[in-house]
């Protein structure tokens, strides 16, 4: 008897209206997004990656476990981590019982600036993230030891404080939680009651999943403009989704996609190294075609909510400024390098937009106010004032 059919753009409402119960996200781009998430984590063997999703804020209280919560009683063997090992994990998601859906609350205890690297983890959730992801231990004794491969790939949610290893940050989708305003109002979450109803969704989403599951495997769904490369990958299987549920939900999707994607470009730490060229462009050398590297580093160090006179203790100084610059290159290629700059008291070393272009282009998420924004100018043969 073939089964019903599901109306997948229903079905989806009904999962953001149970978050919606219980959960203040700060836009409505998240409730899109984490509902898409919910549903594709039913289809993961449909999909070439996983996007990892992240409920971060700057302090307790902003309702980062209870997101987590919610989504445990929608997705698919649910396994909740906190301060669960590598070795554990890799072993749960390689084990006869079937891929869990990990849920590891109080991240920033593994990432955060006390913890630690914690390596082996982060390089278990990055390996993780694609379907072809393995993680190879030894198992054995003494001389008999053999190298084994171990499936890593599994849908994650984490939830914590701060924020996350850059290479954990930029595949997952990012939800900045903040605590509620004595406006918002949610109800309260009881297990014993809405636990059932979570899981009835659950079981809805898992059945309509098998019925979508021919149209999403091999999708290649239609990108906003603007978003290419990793953020791609990671919108990739929840665009696929809201493709195949279909009613409002393409629309949906993709601003939403577009919306967090354009967040993230803004106010994700990034490298270091980016972060120092994003500042030259929007900062130091706004309109100025080369300065000095001395009055580059003043006024780099004098930017407020900035590290740089404050790195491990120390200010910025132009041996770290030249060799942060040094790992990139000029459109021709070359190492970005201090040159000779002739100036009203002398000729000192410095550097130039023209330099810093590529690097711009190629690294810097784009200005936030293109009116004052860096422009890159040709070196000027006048001298400049300091």
């Amino acid at each position: 008897m073939t089964p019903t059919p599901i109306d997948g753009a229903a079905l989806l409402d009904e999962v953001e209206a149970f978050h919606r119960r219980f959960n203040v996200f700060p836009t409505e781009a998240a409730y899109v997004a984490v509902a898409l998430w919910d549903a594709h984590a039913h289809l993961l063997d449909c999909f070439d990656s996983t996007p990892r999703i992240a409920f971060l804020s700057p302090e307790p209280g902003s309702g980062k476990s209870r997101a987590l919560e919610i989504v445990e009683t929608l997705v698919p063997q649910p396994m909740v981590a906190v301060n669960a090992s590598a070795a554990a994990l890799f072993r749960a998601v390689s084990g006869a019982n079937g891929r869990p859906t990990i849920l590891f609350d109080e991240i920033d205890t593994i990432f955060g600036p006390k913890a630690g690297d914690n390596e082996e983890l982060r390089g278990f959730l990055n390996a993780g993230h694609r379907r072809s992801g393995v993680t190879y231990r030894c198992i054995g004794d003494g001389g008999n030891q053999t190298v084994q491969a171990f499936p890593s790939y599994c849908a994650v949610a984490v939830a914590g404080l701060g924020s996350l290893p850059d290479t954990i940050l930029t595949r997952s989708v990012v939800i900045r939680m903040r605590r509620r305003a004595r406006s918002e109002r949610v109800e309260a979450f009881r297990a014993r009651i809405h636990e059932a109803e979570g899981h009835a969704l659950r079981d809805r989403l898992a059945a309509w999943a098998e019925q979508a599951r021919g149209q999403v495997t091999g999708a290649w769904p239609e990108m906003p403009d603007g978003v290419t490369d990793r953020p791609a990958d990671v919108w990739e299987p929840l665009l696929a989704v809201a493709d195949a549920a279909g009613g409002d939900w393409p629309r949906r999707a993709r601003e939403a996609c577009l919306t967090l994607v354009t967040a993230a470009q803004h106010t994700d730490k990034h490298s270091l190294g980016i972060r120092l060229l994003t500042d030259l462009r929007d900062h130091v050398l706004i309109g100025i075609d080369r300065l000095p590297t001395i009055a580059i580093i003043d006024r780099l160090n004098a930017l407020d909510d900035a590290p740089w006179a404050d790195l491990d203790g120390k200010p910025l100084d132009n041996r770290k400024l030249s060799r942060m610059l040094g790992e990139y290159m000029t459109a021709d290629n070359e190492p970005i390098r201090s040159r000779n700059i002739r100036t009203a008291g002398g000729v000192l070393k410095g550097f130039h937009a023209a330099d810093l272009a590529d690097a711009w282009a190629r690294y810097c998420p784009p200005p936030q106010n293109s009116a004052t924004s860096a422009t890159p100018l040709q070196p000027s043969s006048e001298p400049v004032n300091l």
